[in-house]
């Protein structure tokens, strides 16, 4: 058994630690966030000082992962939990379905009902949100977050740090830049270049992306 401590104790925090917990693998789980004072109490699991305190923990848990919306701390709390000595994993909810010839990167998660199918490839830190679906040889770049309902058609390209949103839809062989915004329910059927927000049937860019 192991024992996993998540920092970030929002929404998302929750939903990977009930992830966590519904593989069964874990003996413990706490949190960290910086509203540690008001929030500790509050959830089913301890949330126990400010995400600054990370490396107080290094010899009570044993893995440690990042629950956070913005990409770039994500990344940043991911490398600085690995320079502290704890190992990163990827949680995937048992009732995700991941081929077996996927690759997935340290700190992804998977959550519940969604899929990432045959020869798959996903960077550090992505979320593969709720029934989100990622087809065949599809290459997700570092911190991506496929919200829920996503639909990728196989062979589909995102670059890093890209946000997909819910319930959007693109079709086989597309390539979306890094820090691109598809918005939620667009229907991408053309490539989308970087920092590029697309929205709408069929999706149109209409401004700068995640810069």
């Amino acid at each position: 058994m192991n024992q996993l401590l998540i920092l970030g104790a929002g929404g998302h925090g929750k939903v990977m630690a009930e992830t966590a917990e519904a593989k069964g693998v874990w003996n413990k789980i706490g949190l960290l966030d910086d509203r540690h004072a008001v929030l500790d109490g509050s959830l089913r699991w301890p949330v126990l000082e400010k995400i600054e305190k990370a490396a107080r923990f290094v010899s009570e848990y044993s893995h440690a992962t990042v629950a956070v919306g913005d990409f770039r701390k994500r990344l940043e709390w991911l490398d600085m939990l690995a320079s502290l000595g704890f190992s990163i994993p990827t949680l995937i909810h048992p009732k995700a379905w991941v081929s077996p010839s996927a690759s997935l990167a340290e700190g992804c998660v998977v959550m519940a009902n969604a899929t990432v199918q045959a020869d798959a490839t996903l960077g550090r830190g992505c979320i593969v949100n709720t029934g989100a679906s990622v087809d065949h040889d599809c290459s997700i770049g570092d911190g991506v977050h496929i919200c829920p309902g996503v639909s990728l058609g196989g062979d589909v390209i995102v670059g890093y740090g890209s946000w997909l949103g819910i319930g959007s839809s693109v079709i086989q062989g597309i390539h979306i830049g890094g820090h691109a915004t598809v918005g939620a329910g667009a229907a991408v059927i053309s490539d989308v270049s970087d920092c590029l927000t697309v929205v709408g049937v069929p999706a149109r860019g209409i401004s700068g992306g995640m810069e």
